[in-house]
């Protein structure tokens, strides 16, 4: 998705203009934007603009970064491409995996953050381009919960991963849903696209068997591919971080950490974003 992205805005670098394209944006945070300007726009170099700033984490050189962004064509203001009835894209911060345009951009701002851009036409696109970009959080942000002291203890590294303290007990014989940071997004639904970052243990050992964290970047996909996410997750409003405890009896779907057959895990899992499957295949 965002290789489209980078290809469009790819056109020129530098500072922002001191020509204003007089572009507006109007539309509050956790929805697509409605952005106004007369049409051709003409612009000869990129603009900058921060719509409204971020008020959480900076932007970390070489971390993740999250974005939802929508994609107009300037000359007649016809939408190219957006991700807010998909799902956000995650990328480095990095100018190799973003473009030098969308790096620019995205560096040194911070989550929460409303960004536009607006970039005449070059590599990729024969036409100018109005971008808007909003920066999302890609750790759980929300308030703690207090842990049940039956389960396994979580502790959270600065970077957003987890390690396990097991409990030296045996485990549950059924799914465990135990919140530990609840956020104020909108609720998963059955059946949603979900964009997570998480780690999964051995019960047992604490082991670390699997995690989005190790790979850097969050990943989406079908809610209703692993069972076990199915059941647990929804009504969970984004922003949370939930422990998930999975019997045997279930199926692991998101790892293919085959000598853990027969043994119970442990998820930590940071929604992210959730979004209805339905409008992401329109």
């Amino acid at each position: 998705m965002l290789a489209v992205l980078a290809l469009l805005l790819a056109a020129c670098t530098g500072a922002p203009t001191a020509a204003d394209p007089e572009v507006t944006v109007t539309g509050g945070p956790g929805g697509s934007p409605t952005v106004t300007y007369l049409t051709p726009l003409t612009v000869d170099s990129t603009y900058r603009e921060t719509v409204w700033p971020g008020t959480g984490a900076a932007l970390v050189e070489g971390g993740p970064v999250l974005i939802d962004f929508w994609l107009e064509n300037a000359t007649d203001a016809s939408l190219v491409k957006e991700s807010y009835t998909t799902s956000p894209t995650p990328r480095l911060l990095t100018e190799e995996d973003l473009g030098t345009d969308l790096y620019e951009t995205l560096r040194g701002q911070q989550v929460g953050a409303r960004l536009l851009q607006v970039a005449p036409g070059g590599q990729g696109a024969d036409y100018p381009t109005v971008t808007v970009l909003d920066v999302l959080p890609t750790r759980a942000v929300g308030e703690p919960v207090a842990p049940d002291p039956a389960l396994p203890a979580v502790t959270v590294a600065a970077d957003g991963s987890s390690t396990l303290t097991p409990t030296g007990t045996p485990p549950p014989a059924d799914l465990v849903v135990q919140p530990l940071v609840r956020g104020t997004g909108p609720q998963v639904a059955p059946g949603d696209v979900i964009t997570v970052q998480y780690s999964g243990f051995a019960w047992e050992s604490g082991e670390l068997f699997d995690a989005s964290w190790a790979r850097g970047l969050p990943v989406s996909f079908l809610l209703s591919d692993v069972q076990a996410w199915a059941e647990g997750l929804v009504d969970q409003p984004a922003g949370s971080q939930v422990m998930l405890v999975v019997p045997p009896s279930y199926p692991l779907g998101v790892t293919d950490a085959e000598d853990l057959a027969g043994q119970t895990v442990v998820f930590v899992i940071d929604i992210l974003a959730t979004g209805n499957a339905a409008e992401a295949a329109r």
